[in-house]
């Protein structure tokens, strides 16, 4: 049944939309939740103290990133170290274990509202269905900022034996668009 709907989202939107019930919409936002709550995905985003994290990797639970990195309000580290210093703006396939991961943009923290380490599943459902708080996004929007980021992409193959969150990329984005279509239903809607 899942399948069916997630082949209705692709090929038929306005379908879909039509189809896509409650409780297909909180399945697929479990599914959302899960990657957003996943270590790849918290390690950056984090609250307003800008100071991103490497928990759930090799360095051990809930430590700080090293050599004292604070993003800070600028969320590029411009306060003290930026996060240039390390994490060189080129594309890589990031084979080397423990090296500064590469990407082809500029690194930086995602916004201070989009803060998700240690927030539960209610609280991170109502920042991502709100453009208040999730950056000014529609769920469109989102979408398509989930296939163009890439931070995203890197966060689902970030190479070097590096953990990475359940799913693939495209079942994330599927996921979104489900939730989408089915109102983007929170467990704790009244």
């Amino acid at each position: 049944m899942r399948a069916l709907v997630i082949g209705l989202l692709l090929a038929t939107p306005a379908a879909a939309q039509d189809q896509a019930s409650r409780a297909d919409g909180l399945a697929a936002w479990d599914e959302i939740y899960a990657v957003a709550s996943h270590p790849r995905c918290t390690n950056c985003h984090v609250g307003d103290d800008g100071v991103p994290m490497w928990n759930g990797l090799s360095y051990g639970t809930d430590a700080p990133h090293g050599m004292y990195v604070h993003a800070d309000i600028s969320r590029v580290g411009a306060e003290t170290m930026p996060c240039r210093t390390c994490h060189i703006s080129a594309q890589s396939n990031n084979a080397t274990p423990h090296a500064p991961p590469m990407i082809d943009d500029a690194w930086r923290l995602p916004p201070e509202e989009l803060a998700w380490l240690g927030k539960s599943s209610t609280e991170v459902c109502a920042q991502l269905r709100n453009p208040d708080t999730n950056d000014g996004f529609a769920m469109d929007g989102l979408a398509t900022h989930l296939e163009t980021s890439p931070f995203v992409a890197w966060g689902f193959a970030p190479g070097a034996g590096r953990s990475t969150p359940p799913g693939t990329l495209d079942d994330m984005v599927a996921a979104l668009n489900l939730w989408a279509a089915a109102g983007t239903p929170c467990a704790d809607d009244s």
